[in-house]
């Protein structure tokens, strides 16, 4: 439903009142997808869709600090990704690592960078880590950055890690494999302590996780949004959660 600008202030305010907020997501997944087809959509070039992209996230970390979100998880780029024209790749790269540093710098949320960063370019991979760091005092919003990240990755680098742990401890192979269970993985998962994400929200129209928080997920719920990644609103962020508040979660019980 489009609404004439001035009714969007009114509008937002309405939804806002149906939000109980002990029932809000606690942590919020989001595949910020759509950057180059909102370029296209607007004659301009995908390096600027990607900023474009990029320029809408510290907004949206604000709505979700005004809800009282915990945990926010961004899908900035995907392994499947690094495999893109080594031209568009560079740029977008660059406007990643930019974002990152901005996000940093403003001192407001503990960040945490999650994903392959062996297969970036090794100068991005430490500005990256570095950029980590300076947020570790912090004691806001924490986000996780997701980039070169893939839910199957990310399994398979908590296995290795569960296998070192038990081996460094003196267990043979046969011993793990008769004691490993769920906790022993999840504890080992790159957003090990964090609480699993209630909403997943992609944006762009596509249905489909892609990859995204495989393990994590398996009780989310998710939201699917037509607009592109950097025409999201703030009034789409309240639909999403006026779904999320209506739906029955049981989790299996």
């Amino acid at each position: 439903m489009r609404l004439p600008q001035q009714l969007y202030g009114l509008y937002e305010r309405q939804l806002v009142r149906t939000l109980p907020r002990e029932a809000l997501p606690r942590h919020i997944g989001v595949i910020l997808d759509g950057n180059r087809r909102w370029a296209r959509t607007f004659g301009e070039s995908t390096a600027t869709g990607h900023q474009r992209g990029a320029e809408k996230i510290t907004e949206f970390l604000g709505w979700s600090e005004e809800i009282g979100t915990e945990v926010v998880t961004l899908w900035m780029l995907s392994t499947d990704n690094l495999t893109r024209d080594p031209e568009e790749l560079e740029a977008l790269l660059a406007i990643i690592v930019s974002a990152v540093e901005g996000l940093a710098a403003c001192g407001r949320w503990r960040l945490r960078i999650m994903g392959r960063l062996d297969l970036l370019p090794a100068d991005v991979a430490t500005t990256l880590r570095e950029a980590e760091a300076r947020t570790e005092g912090n004691t806001g919003l924490h986000v996780n950055v997701a980039i070169g990240y893939g839910g199957r990755h990310e399994i398979a680098d908590a296995v290795r890690d569960y296998l070192r742990d038990r081996a460094e401890a003196g267990l043979t192979l046969a011993e793990v494999a008769d004691v490993v269970d769920v906790e022993d993985i999840a504890a080992h998962l790159y957003t090990r302590g964090q609480p699993d994400p209630d909403l997943v929200i992609r944006t762009s129209g596509e249905q489909r996780l892609s990859g995204f928080l495989l393990w994590q997920s398996a009780h989310s719920e998710y939201y699917f949004c037509e607009a592109y990644w950097p025409s999201f609103r703030r009034v789409d962020f309240l639909r999403a959660l006026r779904s999320y508040v209506t739906r029955d979660r049981r989790l299996g019980r």
